[in-house]
């Protein structure tokens, strides 16, 4: 009988100066680095950081998924 496959989500929060989706990319490009197969990424929340009416600093909320390696 074949094995299920088995996912996991991990919540992460990325920023940049530039906008939202270089602070989505940065996370998933920085988190590439420590998990192997990452498959997907969820878009849960933005926020920002302003300052004297400007935003300064993108923040996003997301959730990457990856498969998990079963012996």
């Amino acid at each position: 009988m074949p094995a299920a496959a088995v996912a996991k989500v991990t919540e992460l929060i990325g920023h940049s100066k530039k906008s939202w989706q270089d602070a989505t990319e940065m996370a998933v490009k920085k988190e590439s680095k420590t998990i192997r197969g990452i498959t997907g990424v969820e878009l849960v929340h933005f926020t920002g950081k302003v300052e004297n009416g400007k935003i300064v600093q993108y923040r996003a909320d997301i959730e990457i998924a990856y498969s998990v390696e079963r012996d």
